[in-house]
């Protein structure tokens, strides 16, 4: 049941949230605090009896969300002291990120930060008057735990009331001036510039990657980088991506064993992760590694790209065709025991052989490769990584690199077979919009680069489901699916994502179906979330819940902003129908946001990915064939494997009327193959070459600027 359904009792035992279908607010349905999820329900409750709401707003792979749920909200004493207080009410962010988006800037405008746990104290009226994030149960180092927050809130809501209310009207007052415009002149070259010095500044030269510790992925950084090393020839864009690329990947912060990225690493130099995975970055360094594979040719970013889908399919795939939402960092109640091992177990599970070559490469120590964060004492635990001299194949062996490789995927193998055998971090299984449309857009992008059908038909599969299974009567896309039921407005980031993966799966299949798809969702995006007075996308439909604000963003956070998205969107959908007012429609969003792009370009990559394409030269190219000539093939494959990224790709079927494909792209009309062989049509800057049948002029086309 969705958290806007009626309530009934919960059963004996349980609070309202074993009615709910989020893994998050389920995980909580057992705590004697008396939760209510997000509704209408929890606020006349408390304005009935005059109460302030304590909301909580986590995730299900939150490892201090458990670590809050088992010391305060599992403890009678602190539950009873809520009860007594509170309306409390628990809110899944990856189910509600709007709810999210609001109060998580509340907190970083009352205390200078952020994260999950997220406690907000606030009127029935959902007006804020408190912000904190993890709350211990006692009050300890300066922190003020939970059994002393609720004396004091209890004492304040009854003798300082005023004070209260003119607290929470001055923050909603600040949270609305934050709304105000910002726009300005659409930027131009020199901020891709600025960005590029910002990321140069900050580029960790030893271990790479940007800044400090804790340390992330990151990806649309390194997207950035590629168009900027493409566009410009700055070849040191290219060397900050590489080395980043390289570095993760034989970190901890890759699982070594079952493939996929953690979450980011807690030091400098990728090896100590916190464990939990997430789709949308297993999605987003797909995509940055394929993208790193057609720049340099190099196959180690083929195989790590085929690597992080091999465990998406293996461990992340829903058998009607989505993808999962993320594995917990904890087994057992410990962070990583999951993935971690001693010496002891590797030397009992291997081979002699296998156990030294295992222990060389993945720098296995007796002591344990890394210490206890409190303490700094060595464990005896190892997170297994391969930096260092031993991740050369073949290193101190006397084998060659080929006959390293297939000795270190033997080993790898039966570690995870012995691996199986642990307890499982827990699957938060939930289908979501925005973050199945990264993947198939990374699946789909595997498919071209890699000429792999099978990435194309799991993107496919995954696409279909979606469209036949989460959209509603009037073509509404819906936000979540669980258990056989789909629900839950969707937001910005639903339709912008989507969409990006529905114009990456045409052009994989080259099926018109997907196209048609990805200019239903753009057109309701422009109907339901534009702003007309200032330009760009909100966050939420006009038909949404009316929260404190509507809130539009372009900043990137651990994903690209939606309104970076659908910039991109709408300039490659301009390149595929020949339709100008999706040109302008990215032209006015540029110009919405020109203000803070311009403060903080590192901010906006992403954004400035697609200012890149719109400053151009971007490319459109036609091939006109035999769907399953071997010239036809010959000429895609070109296009494909090359790093191209500011071009779009359409077909055309040799011969036939193509109604469908007209409808779309009726500038098409004219287009015929020449001779009866495949035939390419490249315009740049509203200007078209001659046709050609010959691929090296394709792509000299392509390549000069």
């Amino acid at each position: 049941m969705d958290s806007s359904a009626s309530q009934t009792d919960a059963p004996n035992g349980y609070n309202r949230l074993v009615l709910e279908t989020s893994p998050y607010l389920l995980q909580h349905a057992g705590n004697p605090v008396d939760w209510y999820p997000w509704g209408q329900e929890a606020f006349d409750t408390a304005a009935r009896e005059d109460k302030p709401i304590f909301l909580s707003i986590g995730y299900s792979t939150c490892h201090w969300c458990h670590v809050m749920e088992k010391e305060s909200f599992e403890d009678e004493r602190v539950a009873a002291a809520m009860n007594e207080t509170f309306v409390s009410v628990k809110v899944d962010r990856e189910e509600r990120p709007d709810i999210d988006s609001v109060y998580m800037t509340v907190c970083q405008m009352m205390t200078g930060g952020g994260g999950w746990p997220l406690t907000i104290l606030m009127t029935a009226d959902k007006r804020p008057f408190f912000a904190a994030t993890y709350i211990p149960r006692e009050s300890r180092f300066g922190r003020i735990g939970m059994l002393d927050l609720v004396a004091q809130v209890r004492d304040i809501w009854a003798t300082r009331r005023t004070e209260i209310n003119d607290t929470a009207s001055q923050l909603v007052a600040s949270l609305r001036q934050l709304s105000v415009k910002s726009r300005g002149k659409s930027p131009g070259r020199p901020v891709l510039d600025a960005a590029y010095r910002q990321l140069a500044g900050r580029f960790d030269s030893r271990h790479g990657g940007f800044g400090d510790a804790p340390k992330f992925p990151s990806a649309h950084h390194l997207m950035f980088l590629l168009r900027y090393w493409k566009s410009s020839g700055e070849t040191a864009a290219l060397d900050m991506v590489e080395r980043t690329l390289a570095a993760m990947r034989l970190g901890g912060i890759y699982d070594q064993v079952g493939f996929g990225f953690h979450r980011y690493s807690t030091d400098a130099r990728w090896l100590v992760p916190h464990f939990e995975k997430m789709l949308y970055d297993q999605a987003l360094l797909a995509m940055a590694y394929t993208e790193a594979f057609q720049a340099t040719g190099k196959s180690k970013y083929r195989e790590t790209a085929c690597q992080v889908l091999s465990y998406v399919s293996r461990d992340m795939t829903d058998s009607e065709g989505g993808f999962f939402s993320a594995e917990d960092a904890d087994s057992e109640g410990e962070e990583g025991k999951f993935y971690i091992w001693t010496e002891d177990e590797v030397r009992q599970l291997l081979d002699p052989e296998e156990a030294k070559l295992a222990i060389e490469v993945f720098n296995v120590r007796a002591a344990g490769n890394f210490r206890e964060e409190t303490s700094g004492l060595a464990t005896g635990q190892n997170i297994l990584h391969m930096d260092g001299p031993a991740a050369a194949p073949g290193y101190g062996h006397g084998m060659s690199p080929k006959e390293a490789g297939h000795e270190i995927e033997a080993i790898r193998q039966k570690l995870l077979e012995a691996r199986r055998m642990r307890v499982h971090p827990s699957k938060d299984d939930k289908v979501l919009a925005d973050w199945n449309g990264l993947m198939i857009a990374a699946l789909s992008r595997a498919a071209q680069a890699f000429d792999d059908g099978q990435y194309a038909a799991s993107a496919r599969k995954a696409a279909d489901f979606f469209l036949d299974s989460m959209r509603e009567a009037d073509g509404r896309l819906l936000h979540r699916y669980r258990d056989g039921h789909a629900g839950l407005q969707a937001n910005l980031d639903d339709y912008a994502f989507m969409v990006w993966g529905l114009i990456d799966l045409y052009e994989a299949v080259l099926d018109v179906t997907y196209l048609r798809a990805a200019l239903d969702l753009t057109h309701h995006m422009l109907e339901h979330f534009w702003d007309d007075a200032e330009g760009g996308f909100f966050f939420t439909p006009d038909y949404g819940e009316d929260l404190l604000v509507r809130q539009k963003e372009a900043t990137d956070g651990a994903i690209p902003s939606g309104n970076s998205a659908a910039m991109l969107d709408l300039l490659r959908l301009a390149g595929m129908t020949g339709k100008a007012e999706f040109e302008a429609r990215a032209h006015q969003l540029s110009r919405a946001f020109a203000q803070r792009v311009e403060r903080v370009p590192l901010g906006h990559t992403f954004l400035l990915s697609a200012l890149d394409f719109a400053l151009g030269p971007s490319r459109e190219v036609v091939i006109v064939g035999n769907p399953a000539g071997s010239d036809t093939m010959e000429m895609l494959r070109a296009l494909r494997r090359r790093f191209l990224p500011n071009k779009v790709i359409l077909f055309k079927p040799a011969g036939e009327a193509s109604p469908e494909l007209l409808g779309v792209a009726p500038f098409l009309v004219d287009m015929t193959a020449v001779g009866d062989v495949a035939t390419a049509y490249v315009c740049r800057g509203q200007r078209c070459e001659l046709p050609t049948t010959q691929v090296d002029r394709m792509i000299d086309m392509l390549e000069t600027d």
